[in-house]
């Protein structure tokens, strides 16, 4: 059903989680899978069901639940083009009852985007396909359309989702700037695992810094500093997409580097040397580092740090 309304494409992964009755976090199996085209026939959900239990420990079913994903066509500008992400089609066996939800991480959907600003031409060309693939689930499960509460960014309905409004004026909120930004930013200024988990990306004091440039200029700068065990990487606009994919390639070399024993201007000089892979861009080695304190960075890349809860 989402095939016919392109509103999944090309070869899915399929997670599938099946969990041991009376034990929390145990599985009796739990893998993903790349799949071709998907699954279009009845023998093939069988093979994949096979090859499942063939491997599956043995214990007590309590639940089984599987995830796919795969890219979807949106329509914009008068052209279609493919985006990886957008859409996860959840299903979840517990006790008899079965459920299925679909999840999307897209505005195209949406008469406004998430900036407030009005997008007619594209909520025509795509919102109707939304609409139409609930109704087919519907129809398929026999089983009215649920929807989920509102979130920061829209307010789920039976054909798609809406934007939320201003309560004082009614116009669209600007939610990209007062929730989307603030959260991708704190993956470069929090440490995962309550602080535990590769070096600290926050410091009170001095770091060194390099650029960090890509295609079409600068993207942001590395830095790091070895008296606080701190290093990360700090986009100039973490709101653009180029800009905001470049920094998680950067904090997973950081990672690696601190797995492997590095001080953190070890590493810095070691990916420094690293080359433009995955669109995260090169250090800019005409630049010689900068030392400088870390607000004032923060503060030069991005106009307020504190605006994006730095």
């Amino acid at each position: 059903m989402l095939r016919d309304r392109r509103l999944m494409v090309g070869a899915p992964r399929v997670s599938v989680s099946v969990h041991e009755s009376r034990k929390k976090n145990t599985y009796l199996f739990q893998d993903t899978f790349e799949l071709s085209e998907g699954l279009s026939s009845a023998d093939e959900v069988k093979d994949l069901a096979d090859r499942i239990e063939a491997t599956m420990r043995a214990g007590e079913i309590g639940s089984v639940s599987a995830h796919a994903k795969s890219a979807s066509e949106i329509v914009a500008d008068g052209e279609a083009r493919e985006e990886a992400g957008l859409l996860c089609l959840g299903t979840a066996a517990l006790s008899g009852y079965v459920s299925a939800d679909l999840v999307t991480y897209s505005d195209a959907w949406l008469p406004y985007d998430l900036k407030g600003r009005p997008q007619p031409e594209v909520h025509a060309l795509n919102a109707p396909r939304l609409a139409a693939a609930l109704r087919d689930l519907s129809e398929a499960l026999d089983s009215e359309t649920d929807p989920d509460d509102p979130t920061w960014f829209a307010k789920p309905n039976e054909t798609g989702a809406e934007n939320i409004f201003d309560d004082r004026d009614g116009t669209p909120r600007d939610v990209w700037e007062s929730f989307e930004v603030p959260y991708r930013y704190e993956k470069f200024t929090h440490t995962p695992g309550f602080g535990r988990i590769g070096y600290r990306r926050s410091a009170d004091g001095d770091v060194q810094c390099v650029p960090v440039r890509g295609e079409h200029g600068l993207l942001g700068h590395l830095w790091a500093s070895d008296a606080e065990n701190a290093a990360s990487f700090e986009p100039l606009d973490v709101g653009d997409d180029a800009m905001y994919r470049a920094g998680p390639v950067w904090l997973e070399r950081l990672r690696a580097a601190h797995d492997r024993g590095l001080p953190p201007s070890t590493a810095l000089i070691e990916l420094s040397a690293m080359p433009d892979t995955d669109g995260a861009g090169h250090v800019d080695r005409t630049a010689p580092p900068r030392t400088v304190p870390l607000r004032s960075l923060r503060e030069a890349e991005n106009g307020n740090s504190e605006g994006r809860g730095a």
